[in-house]
């Protein structure tokens, strides 16, 4: 109860600061993805505009990226070493993860910036030469960023940083599938992938989709390394070799300096938009494991 009180007390207070913003730019607050901090005349505010719909794309843009990359790794990983990994790799491997999860965000960013946008253009030419004219594909790998800042650079970045996340939170939930489970798989001929699905996929499903949202969070959240990847566009466009922007990073890029009122009040509303994606995201995940169990416990039985 208090860990929830003082979610809503959160989300109560930036709301109260961030009001002024709301009430200035209306709905298209959410709807606009026009973002001017700064009234371009000078003669006063009233040309300012704050929309933060780029801003939204952006950040969910980057996350299903990351998601993309990062699941399947983190949870070939964990079943590496649950099932398969002997004890002495299983160690080394839980330490370099452990380790990966330490490194701060905005050392992964300067990684980013400064080694691998400027390596990965000459990758994103090549798959833009190899799918241009084909339609969708065309327009999803369309021309790339000459610096490499991206929405792709910076999904790879935030992929990274939420495998350890994902890959820890997955594994110890493989660890509680129970024995006697697995050796009636393996007992009634089931092959080793055969038990995997059979066994420790619907045991660990629940487990498994919230490791999954953690790492949604985290990607959802940061903030610096994003910051440094994503290119500091504010656009909508299918093109995710093009820059962009995200909720966080246009927090921290325009905190110092907010423009003409109410500019504050606008970044604050980032975060309270920010803050509601995060708790729909939340509760869309709890209903889709309800759901998911039941079907599964019921092709079970």
């Amino acid at each position: 109860m208090l860990v929830l009180a003082i979610l809503a007390l959160i989300l109560i207070s930036t709301l109260i600061q961030a009001w002024p913003a709301f009430s200035y730019q209306g709905v298209s607050f959410l709807t606009s993805s026009v973002w001017i901090p700064n009234d371009p005349d000078g003669d006063g505010p009233a040309e300012a505009q704050f929309g933060t719909l780029a801003f939204t794309f952006g950040t969910l843009v980057v996350s299903l990226i990351a998601l993309v990359i990062a699941v399947p790794i983190s949870i070939g990983i964990a079943l590496c070493l649950t099932e398969f990994a002997p004890v002495r790799i299983r160690s080394a491997v839980v330490t370099v993860i452990d380790l990966l999860a330490a490194i701060p965000s905005v050392v992964f960013g300067l990684w980013g910036i400064l080694i691998l946008a400027p390596a990965l253009v000459p990758a994103y030419q090549w798959i833009h030469d190899a799918v241009v004219g084909i339609p969708v594909l065309g327009s999803v790998f369309g021309a790339p960023v000459t610096t490499g800042r991206n929405f792709m650079t910076a999904g790879i970045i935030l992929a990274i940083m939420i495998t350890p996340i994902i890959t820890s939170v997955t594994r110890e939930v493989f660890s509680t599938v129970p024995r006697s489970d697995k050796d009636a798989a393996l007992a009634l001929g089931a092959t080793r992938w055969e038990m995997i699905t059979g066994a420790v996929f619907p045991h660990s499903f629940g487990g498994m989709v919230g490791a999954v949202i953690l790492g949604l969070g985290r990607a959802m959240g940061e903030t610096i390394a994003v910051s440094l990847t994503i290119g500091a566009a504010a656009q909508i466009t299918p093109n995710l070799f093009a820059g962009g922007n995200a909720l966080p990073a246009i927090i921290v890029q325009n905190f110092g300096d907010p423009g003409t009122f109410p500019g504050r009040e606008a970044l604050i509303g980032c975060g309270v938009v920010l803050f509601v994606m995060t708790v729909i995201v939340n509760f869309a995940a709890r209903r889709i494991v309800r759901h998911a169990e039941i079907r599964l416990k019921g092709a079970t039985a």
